[in-house]
C-alpha cells in the first residue's frame, strides 16, 4: 500500500471529514452518516500507522466517539447520536481540545509535527503558535455549544459550518504568518527607507552616506557603496584608518594591534566575497596561518590540509574516534545550511532579515530546510552542550574551545551558532594574516573608496549627528557640517547614542538599554622584535595551558621583520578595571608586570627568548581605549554571551545606521564584514544587479 503523507495543518481539514460527513447525513435524519463517519476515522488512523506518525489526538477522539455511537445507535437503538449529533460532537471536541490545553500538549501541535524535524518540537515559538491555534479551537467549539444548546433555527448549521471553515483556514495561515510577525514586530518600528537619488548634483559638502569611524565594517560598507556610484564620505578620529586593524613600526620591525587571525576566507566567506566583488585577489591580501596548539605538555601541529585534522584529533583521542567524525560531519552540514542561501547577498542574514527580505514563508520554512542550522542558532543550545552532544573527554572539548578568546566569552555562555565563526571555523577554513600588516587591508578599502569619487578623512572626530523630526540630516566635526540622508556609524553604539546625539531625541528607556550593556573583554598584548631566526616555529602557537597566545607574524610574512630576525606578539586576555590610570607609576608597574609574565611563559616554547629581544612594546586595555575610542578598551564591543542583545542595525532615528561589532552579528574581522555587507545591501534596498 502506498504512503500518504498530508501536509502539516492542512491535515486539519482531514480530521474533520469524519464529523463534516456525521453532522451533514445525520442532521438530515440519515443513522448511517455514523458509520460513514467511523470508516473515514478508521482511515485516517491508519494513515497514521503506514506513515509511522504519532497518531493525532482528534482522530483517536473521532475514532473511539464513532465506535461508540455505532454500538449505541445499531447495537442498542438508541438515537441519541443522530438526534443531538450536533451538541454531542462539538462538547467533544471542546473537551478533548481543552483538555489537551490543561496538560500543555495543545492537539495541533501533533499535526503541526508532520511537518517540522524534531529539533523544532520544542521550541517556545512553535508551542506559543500551537497553543494559539488550539486556543481559538476551543473557542470555535464553545460558541457551536452555545450556539446548538440555545438556539434553533435553520441557519444554525450554516453558522456552525462558518465557525469550523474559519478555524481551518486560521490554523493553515497563522503557523505562516505568526513567526514573521512576532520576528518583525519590533523591527518594523525602525525599518525605515531612505531613497537616495544618485544623479542629483551635490555640493562639496553634501553627501549620499556619510560613515563614522574607519573601522572595517565602515570601510565594507563604503567600499560597496562606493562602487555603486554612492557619493561617500567617511570620517575617521585617528590618524590612520582601521580601528583594531592597523598596524605600527619600531626599528624596522611591523607590529598588528589586534588583527592576527581572519576567518571567512573561505570560497563562500563574507570576507572572501568582499575581495572579489571589489576586485581584489585573496593571495594579494591575505597568508594563511600555520598553528600549533600546546596542550597538556603536548605538542598538537595542525595539517596544512584541514580535512585531515578529525583524523589528527583521533590518533590524540581514540575513543572518541567516531564522535570527532560525526561532530565534523555535523558541522560540515550547518555551514552548508548557512551559507545556502547566503549567495544571494554573499552574507548569513539575522531573522528579521530572512522575514524582510526573502519573506515570511522562508522563515517559517527554515527548521525544516536548515535543521541542522537551526539546532546550531534558534534553540538556545550553547557551544559547550553542543560539545556535551558529542564528546565525553573533558580534555577533547577543551581543544575544541581554543578559539573560545576569539569570542571573548565562555563556551557555556555563547550561543552555539554565534561560536561558528570565532569559534568552530578555523578548524575547518583555517585563518589567514593579513599580508604586509593589517593596515594594508584596512588601506586597500580605503584606496578603493578614494579612487571611486569617494573621501576618506582621518583626524576627522566626529562631534554630533544632526537630526531633525527624527530624520538624520549630517554631521558636524569642529566647525564643520557635513550633509547626509544617510549616516552609519561605525563607533561603539554606546559613543554613538550617548555622545553624538543630542539628548531628547531618543526615548529613555532606549537610552537605559544602551547604557546598561556590559563590555566585552579587553586584552593585553606584547610586541617583541627579536634577534633570533624563528623561521622553524608555526605562525601562530597556542598555549592552552597557560591560556595565552604566541604569534610569529614574521613567519606569516617574512617582510613584517628585518632579515634574520621576528616579530612576536604576545596576547592574553585582560580586564579594564584590573589596571590603573594610564601615565601613573602604578599602571607603568602592572604594564611591566603582566610583559613579564608572558615573556616568561613563551620561555616555555621559545627558550632564551628574552635574551634576544631589540624591541618591546606592550599595549593594555586603556592603550586601545585611546586609540580606538572604544570603551573599556573592549576587543569585541559589547559582550557576546547570550545574556546581551546587541542593537539592531537599523535605529530608531531615520537614515541612521550601525555597522561594526556593536551590531549583529558581533566581533571580528568576519563578523564586521557581515555588519558592512548587510548595511550596504539595506541602503541599497537589497536589489540584486544583473
Amino acid at each position: 500500500m502506498n504512503k500518504i503523507k498530508i501536509p502539516g495543518m492542512v491535515y486539519i481539514f482531514f480530521s474533520f471529514l469524519p464529523w463534516i460527513a456525521y453532522w451533514i447525513l445525520c442532521g438530515i435524519g440519515n443513522k448511517f452518516g455514523i458509520i460513514f463517519a467511523f470508516l473515514i476515522s478508521l482511515a485516517l488512523i491508519a494513515n497514521s500507522k503506514i506513515n509511522k506518525q504519532e497518531k493525532n489526538l482528534i482522530d483517536v477522539a473521532s475514532f473511539i466517539y464513532f465506535t461508540v455511537a455505532i454500538i449505541m445507535t445499531f447495537g442498542w437503538h438508541l438515537n441519541i447520536f443522530v438526534e443531538k449529533n450536533d451538541l454531542l460532537g462539538y462538547s467533544v471536541l471542546f473537551l478533548i481540545t481543552l483538555f489537551s490545553l490543561i496538560i500543555k500538549q495543545p492537539y495541533t501541535l501533533q499535526v503541526a509535527k508532520k511537518d517540522y524535524p524534531e529539533i523544532y518540537w520544542k521550541d517556545k515559538s512553535f508551542l506559543a503558535i500551537n497553543n494559539i491555534i488550539t486556543t481559538v479551537w476551543v473557542c470555535i467549539f464553545l460558541l457551536n455549544i452555545i450556539i446548538f444548546y440555545f438556539f434553533n433555527f435553520p441557519l444554525t448549521t450554516i453558522f456552525s459550518n462558518i465557525l469550523i471553515i474559519f478555524g481551518i483556514i486560521f490554523s493553515i495561515i497563522f503557523p505562516i504568518k505568526a513567526p514573521a510577525y512576532f520576528t518583525l514586530k519590533n523591527f518594523k518600528k525602525y525599518d525605515w527607507k531612505i531613497k537616495v537619488d544618485l544623479e542629483k548634483q551635490k555640493k562639496e559638502d553634501e553627501y549620499d552616506v556619510i560613515i563614522i569611524g574607519s573601522g572595517i565594517g565602515g570601510l565594507t560598507s563604503g567600499a560597496l557603496l562606493a562602487k555603486k556610484g554612492y557619493k561617500i564620505l567617511i570620517l575617521e578620529q585617528h590618524y590612520q584608518v582601521g580601528g583594531y586593524c592597523a598596524s605600527f613600526k619600531r626599528q624596522g620591525f611591523t607590529f598588528t594591534t589586534g588583527v592576527e587571525d581572519v576567518s571567512g576566507l573561505w570560497e563562500k566567506g563574507p570576507v572572501f566575497y568582499l575581495l572579489k566583488e571589489l576586485g581584489f585577489k585573496k593571495d594579494d591580501l591575505f597568508i594563511k596561518n600555520t598553528r600549533k596548539y600546546i596542550f597538556k605538555n603536548k605538542e598538537i601541529i595542525e595539517p596544512s590540509d584541514l580535512k585531515e585534522f578529525p583524523k589528527l584529533l583521533s590518533e590524540f583521542f581514540p575513543n572518541e574516534k567516531e564522535n570527532i567524525q560525526n561532530f565534523f560531519n555535523e558541522v560540515q552540514k550547518v555551514y552548508e545550511e548557512e551559507y545556502r542561501d547566503a549567495k544571494i547577498y554573499n552574507t548569513p542574514l539575522s531573522a528579521e532579515l530572512i522575514a524582510k527580505v526573502f519573506g515570511e514563508k522562508k522563515l517559517t520554512d527554515f527548521p525544516k530546510e536548515k535543521p541542522n542550522f537551526y539546532d546550531w542558532m534558534e534553540t538556545g543550545k550553547t557551544y559547550k552542550q553542543k560539545l556535551d552532544e558529542h564528546f565525553k573527554n573533558k580534555d577533547l572539548k577543551k581543544l575544541l574551545c581554543a578559539y573560545s578568546p576569539h569570542a571573548g566569552v565562555d563556551p557555556k555562555e555563547i550561543l552555539a551558532g554565534n561560536a561558528l565563526g570565532p569559534c568552530v571555523s578555523y578548524f575547518f577554513h583555517g585563518g589567514y594574516f593579513p599580508k604586509n600588516s593589517p593596515q594594508k587591508f584596512a588601506d586597500s578599502l580605503k584606496d578603493f573608496i578614494e579612487n571611486n569619487k569617494s573621501k576618506v578623512l582621518t583626524n576627522h572626530k566626529v562631534d554630533k549627528i544632526l537630526i531633525e523630526n527624527n530624520i538624520v540630516k549630517g554631521v558636524k566635526v569642529k566647525n564643520k557640517i557635513f550633509k547626509s540622508p544617510i549616516v552609519i556609524s561605525n563607533a561603539n553604539a554606546k559613543s554613538t547614542f550617548l555622545e553624538f546625539i543630542d539628548k531628547g531625541n531618543l526615548d529613555e528607556k532606549f537610552i537605559q538599554n544602551i547604557k546598561e550593556l556590559k563590555m566585552s573583554p579587553s586584552c593585553f598584548m606584547v610586541f617583541l622584535g627579536v634577534d633570533m631566526d624563528l623561521s622553524n616555529y608555526p605562525s601562530h602557537i597556542i598555549h592552552l595551558d597557560k591560556n595565552c597566545w604566541i604569534i610569529i607574524s614574521s613567519n606569516a610574512d617574512s617582510s613584517l621583520a628585518p632579515k634574520n630576525k621576528a616579530n612576536v606578539v604576545l596576547l592574553t586576555n585582560a580586564n579594564y578595571y584590573d589596571f590603573p590610570e594610564r601615565k601613573t607609576n602604578e599602571y607603568l608597574k602592572k604594564k611591566k608586570e603582566f610583559s613579564n609574565i608572558l615573556i616568561k611563559q613563551a620561555e616555555e616554547i621559545i627558550p632564551n627568548l628574552s635574551k634576544y629581544i631589540v624591541v618591546q612594546d606592550a599595549a593594555t586595555p586603556k592603550t586601545f581605549e585611546r586609540y580606538t575610542s572604544m570603551p573599556e578598551g573592549a576587543i569585541y564591543s559589547f559582550d557576546q554571551s547570550m545574556k546581551t542583545k546587541r542593537p539592531c542595525f537599523k535605529t530608531p532615528i531615520k537614515g541612521l545606521y550601525l555597522a561594526g561589532a556593536s551590531t549583529f552579528p558581533g566581533g571580528g574581522i568576519e563578523a564586521v564584514v557581515i555588519s558592512g555587507l548587510i548595511c550596504a545591501n539595506d541602503i541599497c534596498d537589497w536589489k540584486i544587479e544583473k
